[in-house]
């Protein structure tokens, strides 16, 4: 390999200007024996960041004081509402300068949780709380994001508004009550439509207005709807900071289910996502700095894991890109898709992290997933990811610039440094989906080290102007791009 070669393959691979000397491979006998020692040299070198960002991020501490909500009387039956007394617990907790408020064994029924500076909210073993599914509970609005655009809307379920030093922890569980005759059916005509549609309550009678509104530039004071028919997120720290979720359970949620937006210091760690309702994400962080995601179980009916930055001219207005994320030891079920970039991705993100994953299932659509078109637009760079085994999916590897709207604009979709090594996948239908536009074509994809076994075909490659490859099988056969 010349020097300017293996500039260049340093350049690929995000490592340019850091200086690191990768090249005294004396004794090589070879130039493939070369390339893949450079390759595994350098892969070690970009993976010290991932571990620089984890050592980042500043933990949650909180005061060793117990707050039972028992004691402002909650109480586990089906005819009672703890939501006052829950609310109750949690500022009395913070008033005393924080601490825990813990949710004993049993099974309590809420509506809204909104958490304060401070205060860990704990659910011990074997309890639930249980969210009635009546919108009207959700009420007043509060400032929240919907699929990327900031809006007056519905209370998520629980919630944080610029806070600091939060937490969701324990071994018991949150239940959303989403389900085919509670929140679900808004979502209008969905994969299969287990309901019946109702066109008066379809997402789209506020959808459409929203996004018509955003793209306005209208105040978000303004963006109020009479009429809301968008769902919820579950769990959304708002402009939050140092915030941990630990160890719960998360089922039925009537949208997304856990939603960090314009938040820094977060940690996601042994949570269970387990909700196949439409837009079931699991863990969507957006626009949000320094993430962990870690040993966590996703089982959704959407994507297991997608970073966001807003959609269209309301992401760009904030301009404010996910960055700085951690995504390790996980295990992914079913889901549209493993680890996801987008699709509101108008803000752009980088430096993302994704390594000792496991994915499988007969109903995992896609393994790594890249969505985006030129009304997003949007520069995703420098995202690492490494040492996964998928064991089924029906697409590996998706780069898709043809998302929803496709190439309806004028802010054209840039992928630079996306590399994948070590990738394993045992079965699939196709290996590929990489879809560029003529006028922009995919570039900057490195991939070292990749194996599709019982692969039906290799897929689609339009518009692909570029793709590193260094010992890439098909078939048990090599594979040249």
């Amino acid at each position: 390999m010349t020097d300017r070669r293996k500039r260049q393959h340093l350049k690929t691979l995000g490592l340019a200007g850091i200086g690191l000397s990768l090249w005294s491979l004396n004794g090589c006998s070879s130039v493939a024996r070369s390339t893949i020692e450079i390759s595994n040299r350098a892969d070690e070198a970009l993976w010290q960041q991932a571990d620089a960002i984890i050592a980042s991020i500043a933990p949650t501490a909180f005061a060793k004081r117990d707050v039972v909500i028992t004691d402002f009387g909650a109480v586990a039956s089906p005819q009672v509402d703890s939501s006052a007394a829950i609310s109750a617990a949690i500022a009395a907790c913070a008033k005393a300068g924080g601490g825990r408020v813990v949710v004993p064994a049993g099974r309590f029924n809420t509506g809204p949780v909104h958490l304060k500076s401070n205060v860990n909210l704990h659910l011990k073993k074997d309890a639930v709380l249980s969210f009635y599914p009546e919108p009207e509970r959700y009420l007043p609005a509060v400032f929240t994001r919907w699929e990327g655009i900031e809006l007056m809307g519905y209370s998520p379920l629980i919630y944080a508004f610029e806070q600091e030093n939060i937490a969701i922890t324990g071994e018991g569980i949150l239940e959303g009550n989403g389900s085919v005759t509670h929140w679900w059916p808004w979502k209008g005509k969905w994969k299969h439509t287990p309901w019946q549609l109702d066109p008066t309550t379809d997402q789209s009678n506020t959808r459409d207005p929203l996004f018509a509104m955003a793209e306005a530039g209208a105040e978000v004071s303004d963006r109020v709807f009479a009429e809301n028919y968008l769902r919820p997120p579950f769990i959304q720290p708002y402009r939050c900071k140092r915030v941990l979720i630990e160890g719960i359970t998360i089922r039925n949620s009537p949208f997304w289910l856990i939603n960090p937006v314009l938040s820094e210091d977060v940690i996601v760690r042994g949570v269970n996502c387990v909700s196949h309702g439409p837009n079931s994400d699991g863990c969507n962080p957006e626009s949000s700095n320094r993430v962990l995601i870690e040993n966590c179980l996703f089982d959704t009916g959407d994507d297991c894991i997608a970073l966001k930055s807003g959609r269209n001219n309301d992401g760009r207005r904030l301009a404010t890109p996910v960055q700085n994320v951690v995504i390790q030891d996980c295990m992914m079920r079913a889901g549209h898709g493993g680890v996801v970039l987008g699709s509101e991705i108008s803000g752009g993100a980088r430096n993302i992290f994704a390594r000792r994953c496991r994915m499988s299932s007969p109903d995992l659509e896609r393994g790594i997933r890249i969505k985006t078109n030129s009304v997003r637009g949007g520069l995703i760079e420098n995202i690492y990811i490494r040492d996964i085994d998928i064991g089924e999916v029906k697409d590996a590897i998706v780069i898709n610039f043809f998302y929803e709207e496709g190439d309806a604009g004028s802010h054209l979709p840039q992928v630079k440094n996306l590399h994948i090594s070590n990738l394993r996948v045992q079965k699939a239908q196709r290996a590929f989906e990489l879809r560029g536009f003529e006028r922009a074509p995919i570039s900057g994809v490195s991939l070292h080290h990749v194996q599709f076994n019982q692969t039906g075909s290799l897929g689609v490659l339009d518009n692909v102007a570029q793709i590193d490859a260094v010992d890439l099988t098909l078939n048990g056969e090599t594979l040249q791009l």
